[in-house]
């Protein structure tokens, strides 16, 4: 297991407040991530799921406890810093792929960069080329979602994560709207990612098969992490696996 830690999250506790009841989402949660993991995020509905990746991802933040990113506590950073860490060094992957309907592949995928006025025209363009061709979309890179499969859609989803060149990339359900032969392929280029530019993915999953392919199980019961176990994954065989995945996905 990689000892570089990116993300430590320290006795985190988060509640919502229901009508007049405050709902625990998180108990005590504790957790390490480390660069180049390949890490599920498992537990039954309103288990503190997707809780928990938003305060990795600094869209929220805890009630007690701290998150820690490349060890800077996200509380205590200005609401200009948060974005710059999101934009920068964040991507992230929804179960609803989040497109913009209007917007072709292309425009879709840029973005992200269009937030950072650093960044000149010419390297946005190169940028978003890249991202596009390595999920394997560059005969679509004029279509509009709805002209798109689940799948290309997803990878477009990808794509738009990837394009900051961020260091970790959160998925909440990435597979879940997929078919069965979506995914695989899906899980095939979410690990050759993870092998080829060593890009950190945490993500919340019900799906067995992506289970069965990652590195490391994390399991979440009622916002408290029950077990954090090795997994049956491996990046052996990465190389290539999105070869091939073609128009049909």
């Amino acid at each position: 297991m990689p000892t570089d830690s990116f993300v430590s999250v320290r006795q985190v506790y988060k509640r919502y407040r229901l009508g007049e009841t405050l709902v625990p989402a998180l108990r005590g949660a504790t957790l390490d991530l480390h660069r180049g993991e390949f890490t599920a995020l498992v537990g039954p509905s309103g288990s503190g799921k997707s809780t928990l990746l938003n305060l990795v991802g600094a869209i929220d933040e805890p009630d007690e406890g701290a998150v820690l990113i490349e060890g800077r506590d996200v509380a205590h950073l200005s609401d200009d810093d948060r974005s710059r860490l999101r934009n920068e060094k964040i991507g992230f992957i929804f179960q609803s792929f989040n497109l913009v309907p209007v917007l072709d592949v292309y425009e879709n995928v840029e973005l992200p960069l269009l937030i950072n006025d650093r960044i000149p025209s010419s390297e946005r363009r190169d940028r978003v080329m890249q991202a596009v061709h390595d999920v394997e979309l560059d005969d679509f890179i004029r279509h509009v979602p709805d002209k798109l499969s689940g799948g290309q859609r997803q990878r477009v989803a990808i794509a738009r994560a990837l394009v900051t060149s961020p260091l970790l990339v959160l998925a909440d359900e990435p597979t879940a709207n997929l078919d069965s032969g979506t995914t695989q392929r899906i899980i095939d280029l979410m690990l050759a990612i993870n092998a080829h530019r060593g890009v950190t993915f945490f993500f919340s999953t019900h799906d067995e098969k992506l289970m069965s392919r990652v590195a490391r199980i994390v399991h979440i019961v009622d916002g408290v992490i029950v077990s954090d176990e090795p997994g049956a994954g491996s990046r052996d065989g990465a190389d290539g696996v999105a070869r091939g995945a073609g128009t049909g996905a």
